[in-house]
């Protein structure tokens, strides 16, 4: 089953042409990763997929859902980290955990359940009691991943995912995406760091100027054009966009 269908979406802003007719899919259990410079259109299409904006043209569909006439089933099975999200300084780690879980648990025991794998991906052990004020960087991205992830999603949606962190904090995220996908799920996410792109996603679109203008594995896209690394495939990529 395809998790996600993107078929000829644009959005625009303005006069401003932030997706030219995007067109992807990402399977059941994918690591995908939609990559591209500042300005290409990543976040749009992610806010468009979350169902936070609306696309002028084209169709979205979420494990069937279609993201025009069923946003509210969508919502149900997806959750989104932005790039930017934050947490509520004012409370501890925990308490944080088990406000979102109040918003996601259908009992008791299951809001017991979710906290306790907050907890366990957060991994944060004795500063989880301590406020969110004092923690680094690091650890308040750790705490939004894990309150992403403990609602048990069908479809992980994440920005820039390890953004700021560490190279420790950094491999630890990482291995927490793996192991969610492991279980059953599915994420979407965009990076920066190539280096994260090919240790993490099974497939890979390229994004410049809302248009996707090459989709495979981090593998196949390196034989094709004869480079070692990822990083080397979309700068020439990009280089090429509209030109080779």
């Amino acid at each position: 089953m395809k998790t996600i269908q993107v078929d000829n979406l644009k959005k625009n802003y303005g006069s401003f042409q932030a997706l030219k007719g995007i067109t992807f899919e990402i399977e059941q259990g994918e690591i995908f990763g939609l990559i591209g410079p500042n300005g290409a259109g990543k976040t749009t299409t992610l806010r468009i997929i979350c169902t936070l904006l609306r696309p002028d043209a084209g169709s979205v569909r979420v494990f069937g859902h279609d993201l025009l006439t069923e946003p509210h089933e969508i919502r149900k099975v997806i959750s989104y980290l932005p790039e930017d999200a934050g947490a509520y300084k004012e409370l501890t780690g925990i308490e944080y955990l088990r406000f979102i879980a109040r918003f996601f648990a259908k009992d008791e025991k299951h809001f017991n359940q979710m906290v306790e794998r907050g907890v366990q991906i957060a991994g944060l052990s004795d500063r989880l009691r301590t406020k969110v004020s004092t923690y680094s960087k690091g650890m308040t991205r750790r705490l939004l991943i894990a309150r992403a992830l403990m609602v048990n999603p069908k479809l992980a949606v994440l920005d820039e995912p390890t953004s700021g962190l560490d190279v420790l904090n950094a491999r630890e995220v990482r291995n927490t995406i793996k192991e969610f996908v492991q279980n059953g799920g599915t994420v979407l996410l965009s990076s920066h760091n190539m280096l994260e792109v090919e240790f993490l996603c099974d497939r890979i679109a390229l994004i410049n100027n809302g248009e996707i203008v090459k989709t495979g594995t981090p593998k196949g896209l390196k034989e094709e054009f004869g480079l070692s690394n990822v990083e080397e495939v979309f700068t020439e990529v990009i280089r090429c966009s509209g030109t080779c």
